[in-house]
């Protein structure tokens, strides 16, 4: 079978993109969700101290819903797979299952994940939330 050429780099050095990765390497851009809510999956013992320059936990009442937004649920549940596909281990009877997302459903329905969810605020403040403390639809 004839060479695809698979070690062709048309003249190309791999060294300008390893800098612009490495460049790259370490920001973490916010990612804004769709009902303009930003928000930020922070692992639960990791909590206290913010990611971002200049914002401080929010003091008072919460402001924001005690509802988790389609898109918290979403990345939560995904985050979570993640984590039990690479071998974490799982916090709901098993029973039999397999399948990641289906472990890491169970555990956002039985409210055992170990994340806070943390969600910013126009003023520069954030709220964390347990996931125990969020409503699932």
């Amino acid at each position: 079978m004839a060479d695809l050429g698979d070690d062709f780099d048309m003249g190309m050095e791999d060294d300008v993109f390893d800098d612009i990765l490495q460049e790259e390497d370490g920001l973490e851009l916010p990612e804004d969700t769709p009902d303009g809510e930003e928000t930020e999956i922070v692992p639960a013992e990791n909590a206290l101290p913010s990611h971002r320059p200049g914002t401080k936990a929010a003091t008072g009442p919460r402001q924001t819903s005690p509802y988790m937004t389609k898109f918290e649920k979403a990345r939560v549940i995904g985050t979570r797979a993640l984590q039990i596909s690479l071998g974490a281990p799982v916090t709901v009877p098993i029973e039999g299952e397999s399948d990641p997302l289906v472990l890491a459903e169970k555990e956002l329905i039985a409210k055992t994940m170990p994340f806070m969810i943390r969600r910013y605020l126009p003023n520069g403040e954030y709220e964390d939330w347990t996931i125990e403390e969020l409503l699932v639809d």
